[in-house]
């Protein structure tokens, strides 16, 4: 690697180039329960940086196979997706730029966190309403590689929805804009004699030979972040061809992102929640179908062991939120402590309806407690006194936002191995589904936290387990497995946000099937020949490469 580093030197290349054991270290890890130590991480100042990297690449993989190139930010990805033994390039430093915000469009490079992001959106009354859970922790450039979605995914969809143009370096070590094509556009594109006209040709080709198959691949659930997304490439009605469509959500896999522009929506001025102690889950089915009809913002749930998990860490919100914001959830929580002396629910479910007045927001949150009244179960509509977005509502946001990080830093004895975290059935299912779910979880002993978008049927169950022991470890295959069968049992997808990497990668073909994986991978070589970009991750993942890859030490 001492060779590569003296070539990037060579090229002028401007950003900081790091190989010391502290910083591989530190680059082994993501948020996910793999390790994969890399030779060499690299921080580029900008984007002619990061052309001639992976132009170096490319020219040095023939006699290097084992070079290789993955894009990292926040270091949030719990599929394994941000780790690589080669080189990581880290945007986070340096690609921190938000270009422009107006009200209706915003550009931005991705490593800008979302936190900041959504402030100056706010300062014009707009957001990018797909962000996911960890907002408060995820860059842009993850949202996007992954196709996050989150809690607003029932109103507004994902980020793929929301994307209009990308900056995108190419395996040849090009920079090119990349956005939504009319088929005369296409057809110019397609007649350059260079690697980007050689790409479309080849992918346009692809998608048009096999438009059904394709098409009819497309999981058929309200979001999915698994595989390529070859079904929204081409549309033959429309004529209309979106490379923007295979980019979004595939990890870094077939090029690298540095700059992105959204379409933002108007944030509403009012919202209010409707709280649901649900202690009989036999009432979901009716209940879930009942409350869509009401056309809800938001339906969101987190269950027993998570509302344990935040009453027995208080402590640590009260170095996250600071002494006085820490008082006022204390004291929202005393109602809710009282209701617990009468049971503990199974779920508590949270629906929350948006509007442009504090009048029609109340006016929704009544409808659906007057149509639920029969179930018994204790309601609670949030209060406008204070914060019309927030409100009382403020303390259920924040249990159900920062389980995962509770698991990651204050469960001593056991981590987090986010290997089932984020199935999708639709809803309908789900009256039979969680049972069963629920009946493979204490199969396998498995202490594990439920929360999710109830709303679309997306969970994320994080186990917490001793990976350093064999007996442990073994778990593994066999209980997602088990989960997995049952997912595709109900027609679902193996991940609505998180993605594949290297947990989910390998049941690409159990979920698609021998030809639609093939196409994936037809795909990523077409824009990846050389396999530089982010290589064992999603269509080129393999469960024994991966398992062996699952850490050992904490």
């Amino acid at each position: 690697m001492e060779d590569i580093k003296q070539k990037l030197t060579a090229l002028g290349f401007k950003g900081d180039i790091d190989d010391s054991n502290t910083t591989r270290d530190f680059y082994s890890h993501d948020a996910s329960l793999f390790e994969m130590r890399p030779e060499l991480v690299v921080f580029p100042k900008d984007s002619k940086d990061v052309q001639e990297l992976v132009g170096l690449v490319a020219a040095n993989k023939a006699t290097i196979p084992e070079l290789s190139l993955t894009a990292r930010s926040a270091g949030t990805d719990m599929s394994g997706g941000a780790i690589n033994d080669s080189i990581i390039v880290d945007f986070n430093k340096y690609f921190t730029t938000i270009e422009q915000v107006t009200p209706t469009v915003a550009r931005t490079q991705p490593g800008v966190f979302y936190r900041d992001f959504e402030k100056e959106t706010l300062k014009q009354n707009a957001l990018m309403p797909t962000y996911p859970a960890s907002r408060d922790l995820c860059t842009i450039g993850g949202m996007v590689n992954n196709n996050s979605g989150g809690e607003k995914s029932l109103e507004f969809g994902k980020t793929i929805d929301f994307v209009t143009e990308l900056q995108v370096i190419f395996a040849d070590g090009v920079e090119r804009t990349v956005k939504a094509l009319t088929k005369s556009e296409l057809d110019a594109k397609m007649a350059q004699q260079d690697f980007e006209g050689q790409v479309y040709r080849e992918l346009f080709q692809l998608v048009e030979q096999n438009y059904d198959t394709i098409k009819n691949a497309r999981p058929k659930v309200s979001k999915n972040s698994t595989g390529y997304n070859l079904w929204d490439i081409w549309d033959r009605e429309t004529q209309i061809f979106d490379l923007t469509k295979l980019i979004i959500g595939a990890q870094g896999t077939l090029g690298f992102t540095t700059d992105v522009t959204f379409r933002l929506v108007p944030a509403r001025a009012h919202s209010g929640l409707l709280v649901l102690f649900l202690r009989d889950i036999n009432e979901l089915g009716s209940l879930i179908n009942t409350v869509l009809e009401h056309k809800p913002a938001t339906f969101e749930s987190f269950d027993d062991a998570t509302l344990w998990l935040s009453i027995k860490f208080m402590p640590y919100f009260l170095k996250m939120l600071g002494p006085k914001a820490f008082i006022k959830l204390l004291f929202g929580l005393i109602p809710d402590g009282l209701q617990l002396l009468h049971g503990i629910p199974k779920l508590i479910l949270m629906v929350e309806f948006n509007g442009d007045t504090e009048e029609e927001v109340r006016n929704k949150i009544k409808a659906l407690h007057t149509e639920l009244k029969h179930l018994k179960a204790r309601y609670e509509i949030n209060g406008f006194e204070e914060d019309p977005t927030e409100g009382k509502s403020e303390k259920f946001w924040i249990m159900r936002r920062q389980s995962f990080q509770l698991l990651r830093k204050k469960v001593k004895d056991k981590h987090t191995a986010p290997f089932i975290d984020d199935l999708i059935v639709n809803p309908p299912y789900l009256p039979e589904f969680l049972p069963q779910i629920r009946a493979i979880i204490h199969k396998y002993k498995l202490f594990a936290t439920i929360a999710g978008h109830m709303g679309d049927g997306n969970f994320h169950i994080i186990p917490l387990m001793k990976l350093e022991d064999p007996k442990e470890r073994a778990k593994l295959l066999p209980a997602m497995k088990e989960v997995d069968e049952l997912v595709l049992k109900y027609k679902g997808s193996l991940s609505g946000e998180h993605n594949d990497g290297l947990v989910r990668g390998p049941w690409l073909e159990q979920m698609y099937g021998p030809e639609v994986l093939g196409l994936f991978k037809q795909a990523k070589h077409i824009m990846d020949p050389q396999n530089i970009f982010n290589p064992h991750k999603k269509a080129d993942a393999d469960w024994d490469f991966s398992f062996s890859r699952v850490r050992d030490h904490f």
